[in-house]
């Protein structure tokens, strides 16, 4: 009989008790504390809301944390590049910010707003295109 092999056999490092273990990617780990931080959160006619938001209202949702909190928050769901946003007022004691939804499906945007030491989200709907009223038809008067 052959001996078949090709060499001394080398072990893989997998293979072995050694002292480097396998490092976790930071990219997984952003995707995973992202994924962590949205799996919980409310939808509402197609907008996203922080885990813990209290309906205070029509459209309307009382933010469970501070105003740059929340912001941040829209910026890890919502991104800027794709995401518009623009500020309403900059005032004392008031914080305003707009989220544009380009897409325009379900809601038209977010206004997140700071007052009285409290946050608010606000669902912009979307504007529906009303049919013009039907004027009454008119009978032309026959003449006798």
């Amino acid at each position: 009989m052959r001996n078949l092999s090709f060499g001394p056999m080398k072990t893989r490092t997998l293979d072995t008790l050694g002292r480097h273990f396998y490092k976790a990617r930071p990219l997984g780990a952003v995707l995973l504390a992202l994924w962590v931080s949205v799996a919980g959160a409310e939808v509402v006619s197609g907008a996203q809301l922080p885990d813990g938001s209290q309906k205070v209202g029509e459209n309307r949702y009382r933010a469970p944390r501070d105003f740059e909190a929340t912001l941040d928050y829209y910026r890890s769901v919502y991104s800027t590049s794709n995401y518009p946003r623009r500020q309403i007022v900059n005032q004392p004691g008031v914080k305003a910010v707009h989220i544009v939804n380009p897409s325009g499906k379900n809601f038209a945007g977010l206004n997140i707003y700071e007052a009285n030491d409290e946050v608010r989200i606000y669902i912009v709907p979307v504007q529906q295109a009303g049919k013009p009223a039907k004027k009454p038809e008119t009978k032309p008067s026959r003449k006798k």
